[in-house]
């Protein structure tokens, strides 16, 4: 060694030390302790099943526990208040749904997905079924629309509240092959099925696990699915997009966020083991159990669904007047 590069090498030394020490402890041991997964419903259901699937593949990755934290109310916004208040340091998670992404658009609220949320990833995605009433003359979605268009304001449609996605998205269908129908509103899809049984509701959309035993059992005539491709458990029903509304594309999703300024190399470090838990066939077969596609993205792109979807949704509610009530 040379002498010039020997005076050199306890500067080297030093500066090393510095960079090791200026590096935040959180990213040389993270996660040092449990992490809390909050989750906008109660416990049973969509975004539960899904949370707890990842909790438990992440648990098993981490070495700590990823404890899960159910606090339904005000259609998620009681569980978002809690993660845009908590530090940002990856111990506090929100599992959020498009759902969260409409309410600010209905009601005030405190929170703001783009201001109060680092977006880490999408979870899932889920196509709704679109379902008719068998005492129904039609067998197809151009039939439908067919029957609607030569009786205006004669059919109606059942949704789980004014303001819900289900409501919205049949506001965009309508919209779209401009037809005239009633909008009748129910605390939840299950308390609908029997008017829709009885004909007195003549169609809805609902998700695939509610609805796939009344499509096996004739008690609802299946005509698509609202997502942009088929569903494997309902593989020979087309698209909407396919039967006649080109286009027309809607998902139930869910996504994870961590409250704003949470590190980026913690964003990213949690992007990558939540798609690793996505991709693997435990998880995947839990989620896929659910009615949902596992997913995974980066937090980019969560970040531009989260606008389009806003955007989407607001137009839609503008066009069709629609207020929030809760």
């Amino acid at each position: 060694m040379s002498a010039l590069s020997a005076s050199r090498f306890p500067f080297l030394l030093l500066c090393a030390a510095l960079v090791a020490v200026s590096l935040p402890a959180h990213s040389q041991q993270y996660p040092a302790k449990p992490i809390r997964l909050i989750i906008p419903t109660a416990a049973g259901g969509g975004p539960d099943t899904i949370g707890r699937a990842i909790a438990q593949k992440l648990t098993d990755d981490f070495g700590q526990t990823v404890v899960v934290d159910n606090r339904p109310g005000a259609s998620g916004a009681i569980a978002m208040d809690l993660g845009r208040l908590a530090a940002p340091d990856g111990y506090t998670l929100n599992i959020f749904s498009v759902s969260q992404v409409i309410r600010p658009l209905l009601f005030q609220v405190a929170y703001d997905l783009a201001r109060d949320f680092a977006p880490i990833s999408q979870l899932s995605a889920q196509s709704y079924v679109l379902m008719t009433t068998p005492s129904l003359p039609v067998k197809s979605v151009s039939e439908l629309i067919a029957y609607a268009r030569a009786n205006p304001g004669k059919l109606n449609y059942a949704s789980v509240g004014q303001g819900s996605q289900i409501h919205l998205l049949t506001e965009l269908f309508r919209s779209m092959t401009k037809i005239e129908v009633v909008h009748v509103p129910y605390k939840g899809i299950a308390a609908a099925y029997p008017d829709l049984f009885a004909g007195s509701i003549h169609f809805t959309f609902a998700g695939i696990i509610s609805a796939q035993p009344h499509v096996k059992a004739q008690r609802v005539r299946a005509l698509a699915v609202s997502g942009p491709k088929r569903m494997k458990a309902l593989p020979d029903l087309p698209t909407v997009s396919e039967a006649g509304v080109p286009g027309f594309a809607v998902t139930q999703w869910y996504g994870l966020l961590a409250p704003a300024g949470t590190p980026r190399q913690t964003v990213e470090f949690l992007n990558k083991q939540v798609n690793s838990a996505l991709r693997h066939p435990e998880t995947a077969g839990r989620i896929a159990a659910e009615g949902s596609e596992a997913i995974g993205s980066t937090p980019d792109q969560l970040a531009a669904l989260i606008k389009s979807e806003r955007a989407k949704w607001e137009k839609v509610i503008k066009a069709a007047g629609i207020k929030g009530e809760d």
